[in-house]
């Protein structure tokens, strides 16, 4: 009998993703991800007794990884290079808003019951507070109106990284055209 390849977390992880990315938490099997790294299921299942878990994990990872970027956030003075490093940040980072939609549809499933859900739950909450402080800081510098929700300034800089570009507009002139719309609007002054 031929032995098991060897694999870490890091490939299983890398190779969850693109397959996540590319057919969504619906479409994820243990026997898609066993054949991309040539493994038998069996060598995955003596991880993980199920692909909630395995997804679970993974987002974890993910989101604290992202989450531990963000925090670089705080290094950089003022509210507008903290805006200028966050959306640098999303852009860079473009398939955590994928992803968030394969954790979303994990924790739905009220029913299951896996280890590491209610971190999963928690860390969501850990990033919207620490951008919450972030908001906090552009209201007190008069750079943020303070009428307005903090809820959907958050909600506005993180989804423009989901606003498609069917005309294939160079990156750098995207970003700094979402930059602008979001610090600037997109209204002349007459």
């Amino acid at each position: 009998m031929a032995r098991e390849r060897k694999f870490n977390t890091v490939e299983l992880f890398h190779e969850s993703k693109q397959l996540l990315l590319q057919h969504g938490y619906d479409g994820f099997t243990f026997s898609m991800l066993a054949d991309r790294m040539e493994v038998s299921r069996a060598a995955l299942y003596k991880y993980y007794d199920n692909k909630e878990e395995l997804i679970t994990d993974f987002m974890i990872y993910e989101m604290e990884e992202f989450l531990h970027e963000l925090k670089e956030m705080e290094k950089h003075d003022g509210f507008e290079k903290q805006f200028d490093f966050l959306m640098d940040l999303i852009f860079k980072k473009t398939e955590v808003h994928h992803l968030i939609k394969a954790a979303q549809q994990v924790l739905s499933l009220a029913e299951l019951s896996f280890k590491n859900k209610d971190k999963l739950e928690k860390l969501p909450l850990e990033m919207y507070k620490f951008l919450q402080n972030f908001i906090q800081l552009g209201k007190n510098e008069e750079k943020l109106k303070l009428h307005l929700p903090d809820s959907l300034i958050i909600g506005l800089i993180l989804q423009t990284v989901a606003i498609p570009n069917h005309f294939g507009v160079p990156h750098e002139e995207w970003l700094n055209s979402i930059k602008e719309i979001i610090g600037q609007g997109m209204l002349t002054k007459r």
